[in-house]
């Protein structure tokens, strides 16, 4: 559980890797000089805290469900659920999971909107009451591991083709 977060960071690296460009470079450096200047002047103890900040807070920390509760399988036939809690306010509506897929383009602060506007479409999906319970149920369910995710095939030219040649 404390290493969700690095699973949750690393995973796109090896599903979908691809080449990165230069602000990716940027930023690697930008991270490295940050470091670099914590360690100097605060020494190995400031970046310790940082790390294990990281890993406490995205780990067994009660909002750290929702990394889980967004991309894991708890329901045969749905990739995600959505939570409709109070923690939301603290995690810019990030529970608001299904509509997110549904329109990715739509800013957090107004997907509690989208699913008002159209409960025919959310309201008899599976759904969570607490993110403390997904992480509870992730640990104590032996049906529910870190490979109970979903992979998308990823949609090319040629894979259009062959779907649209079946038919």
């Amino acid at each position: 559980m404390f290493f969700q977060i690095s699973f949750y960071a690393l995973r796109p690296l090896f599903v979908h890797p691809k080449k990165p460009k230069t602000l990716e470079f940027l930023n690697y450096a930008a991270c490295g000089v940050f470091n670099a200047a914590t360690v100097y002047f605060l020494g190995w103890s400031a970046m310790l805290y940082f790390l294990l900040g990281s890993l406490l807070g995205a780990g067994l920390h009660p909002m750290a469900g929702h990394f889980i509760a967004e991309h894991y399988v708890f329901v045969e036939g749905f990739e995600t659920y959505s939570y409709y809690g109070i923690l939301n306010i603290f995690a810019f509506n990030v529970g608001y999971h299904n509509e997110h897929h549904d329109f990715p383009f739509i800013p957090g602060s107004r997907l509690p909107m989208v699913r008002k506007i159209a409960p025919e479409f959310y309201d008899h999906l599976p759904q969570t009451d607490s993110w403390v319970k997904v992480i509870y149920r992730y640990i104590t369910d032996p049906s529910i591991s870190a490979f109970s995710r979903v992979k998308r095939v990823q949609i090319t030219d040629v894979n259009v083709k062959n779907r649209l040649g079946a038919m």
